[in-house]
Formats: structure tokens, sequence, C-alpha cells
């Protein structure tokens, strides 16, 4: 349903127009499949990072790699102020665990974040790596994978009406 949402949306003449009028590449608005899922890939990689302008971040990734813009930027919008503190936690947790290192107890203070924060820099970046490697190549296969069986999906279901 997302693909063919996708689809549609791309054909749209006034989007057609915008893209005409701005002279934005079109292969950095593809709606394939794999310039989808390595949009997906980048997004949630720089969304897992605690950092400041993770939206700006990932435009840096468009002279290297072509992927689909929009998505990847929706993607970092994962990580928002509702959703950063548990996740942070998490990298913190996770990477202090991994580490072998007792976690601070922490408080949700600015104070208390510049005091520590030489105790959880690494620990908390070692997090960070782990969910942000395997958690951005877990959902690119997994967007992939979902591609895939929409498409086929579709194929049979053509195949029957016809």
């Amino acid at each position: 349903m997302v693909r063919k949402t996708l689809k549609k949306t791309s054909k749209h003449e006034k989007l057609q127009a915008f893209i005409k009028k701005s002279k934005i590449p079109r292969e950095y608005l593809a709606p394939n499949r794999k310039m989808i899922s390595r949009g997906v890939l980048i997004g949630l990689f720089i969304a897992f990072i605690p950092m400041p302008m993770q939206m700006a971040a990932v435009l840096l990734f468009v002279p290297f790699i072509k992927f689909n813009v929009p998505v990847a930027l929706a993607m970092c919008w994962l990580s928002n102020p509702i959703t950063m503190p548990p996740m942070y936690y998490m990298e913190y947790l996770t990477g202090s665990f991994l580490l072998g290192i007792i976690p601070e107890p922490v408080e949700m203070t600015l104070e208390w974040f510049s005091n520590n924060l030489e105790k959880i820099f690494v620990p908390l970046y070692f997090g960070t790596a782990i969910y942000s490697i395997f958690g951005s190549i877990s959902a690119y296969f997994l967007v992939n994978y979902l591609w895939k069986s929409s498409v086929d999906r579709d194929k049979k279901k053509h195949y029957k009406q016809r």
C-alpha cells in the first residue's frame, strides 16, 4: 500500500512542476525499492545518533550516495523530543552492559549531563554505534523484503483476476 501511494504521489502534476522549477535531480525523489530502502537506511542510521542537526547530517550524504531524500529525512524524525530520552537511555544502558561498565543513575537535567558527560560519553556512543548499525541495516533488509512481498502479492492478485 505504501509502495502504491509513493508511486501515485510521485506522478502528481504539482509535484512534477515543483521538481522541474526547482531543478531537483529526479533520482533523489525516486519511489523505487532501492532508493526507498537506502533512504530508510541512512535516515535511521542518523536518527539513532545523539546529535543536533540530524536532518543536515542526512543531507551531507547526498553527494556520495543516491537515496530517496524525503524518506531519509522522515526517518530522522523518529528521534524527536518525545522518543529521544528513552532511545538514548537504552543506548547508554546497552553500551554500559557491553563494555562491562556499571551505569550511572541518570537524572534528566542539563546540569547532571554537563557534570557527567565524560562518564557517559563512551558507553552512550558505543551503544549508539550498535543500534545505528544493526538497526538501520535490519530496517534496510526489512523494507526490501516487504517491498518484494508486496509486489509478489500484487502479481498473484492480478493473475487471479485474469
